[in-house]
């Protein structure tokens, strides 16, 4: 019961946030339909989601998590993703790569840690997420011009790969 009211509120206010301005009956923001909708909807969500959403913990329910969240995404993430860009732009330019699927092993416990990782590494130019052995939790990544010394052990550091990401979100995540 305690993950359903979570996951709700936390709709709500996703909603809310989203839909802000869009009325003028209620503090000049939203109109009593437009509340109601969002109240229905967001309950809905938490029935379904929310035993996506929490897990058994209430981990990534802590207001410091979602700090360091954002300083993964304001700091070490959008640097990684304007160097990965230029980087792709050269590689397009000159044609050189050197593509290869590599193994890294990240040292994730958590479904959402490796799944957050999955995802800022596919959201990273020249990279891609390919598939997860979920016995392990190691990825396999396409990576568009792959080091020949990362090449040399298997599975791949993570360091050549992803940079700084799974020790960040080690911290958010686990």
């Amino acid at each position: 019961m305690k993950t359903f009211v979570v996951t709700t509120i936390v709709s709500f206010i996703i909603y809310l946030l989203l839909t802000t301005g869009s009325g003028s009956e209620v503090l000049g923001l939203w109109s009593y339909i437009e509340l109601l909708f969002g109240l229905l909807l967001s309950c809905v969500v938490g029935g379904v989601a929310h035993h996506l959403f929490i897990k058994e913990s209430f981990r990534m329910a802590n207001p410091v998590r979602w700090i360091l969240f954002l300083g993964y995404l304001i700091g070490p993430f959008f640097v990684a993703l304007a160097k990965a860009n230029l980087d792709v732009a050269y590689r397009v330019i000159t044609g050189k790569i050197n593509p290869a699927i590599v193994k890294i092993s990240p040292g994730l416990k958590t479904d959402f840690g490796i799944t957050m990782l999955a995802n800022s590494i596919t959201l990273t130019p020249g990279t891609l997420s390919v598939d997860i052995d979920e016995d392990s939790n190691d990825l396999y990544i396409h990576w568009i011009n792959a080091d020949v010394k990362a090449l040399e052990k298997t599975p791949v550091d993570c360091s050549y790969v992803c940079g700084k990401f799974p020790k960040w979100i080690r911290r958010i995540a686990e």
